[in-house]
């Protein structure tokens, strides 16, 4: 490899831990201060950077950086709740992986999950509807029904309507996300167990 090359690479590597520097510390403001306070100026300070410019650099402006949380956060869940559906060779064991590790993720990351809250009715994603919305959810609600109609064409599941089921499934770690940071407190691991289970009971074939 060349010089240039490697110069080039070290660049790369550098603004990509420089957008990450500043995502988390995005993050972090907007999870403590909300989403009409975290400023370019307070996110700067949080990072330990030296002028809000360093952050317009790497970002057009505040709606593409809250642009990039989503993604990223976004991202990381659904690899984190593939990745233990993708191990269960049922469509009941993928059914209640799906459920846990939602909730797993959502009590995971608190501060992702609080800034998304407060994000979610200023961004719009790409059809023009805030990521808070009905329609904004819809894809994980038809991925839901998929593996309910794929459960019940193999037997597993009894005969009811996805659609329903979908939707009450996306409720019930919806309203753990609500919770999160609420009082009083929920026990994750007590609602993830009975979700899972409910859920399980509801839709078992006999």
């Amino acid at each position: 490899m060349g010089a240039s090359s490697m110069a080039q690479t070290e660049r790369t590597f550098t603004n990509a831990a420089r957008r990450a520097q500043i995502v988390a510390a995005a993050i972090e403001t907007i999870a403590e201060l909300g989403y009409t306070k975290a400023s370019f100026a307070r996110i700067t300070a949080r990072a330990g950077l030296s002028s809000p410019r360093m952050i317009s650099y790497h970002f057009a402006d505040k709606d593409d950086l809250m642009h990039q949380i989503v993604r990223e956060v976004f991202t990381a869940g659904a690899e984190f709740i593939g990745a233990r559906m993708a191990a269960e060779e049922t469509a009941a064991g993928r059914l209640r992986a799906y459920v846990e590790a939602n909730l797993q993720f959502l009590r995971e990351h608190p501060r992702e999950m609080a800034a998304l809250t407060e994000i979610g009715p200023h961004v719009r994603d790409a059809d023009g509807w805030p990521y808070t919305s009905q329609s904004a959810q819809e894809p994980s609600v038809r991925g839901l029904e998929e593996l309910l109609s794929a459960g019940q064409r193999g037997g597993e599941f009894r005969d009811f309507d996805v659609r329903s089921m979908a939707v009450m499934i996306r409720g019930a770690v919806d309203a753990a996300a609500r919770r999160l940071r609420g009082e009083p407190g929920l026990d994750f691991d007590t609602y993830a167990r009975e979700v899972a289970t409910a859920f399980t009971l509801a839709t078992r074939s006999g």
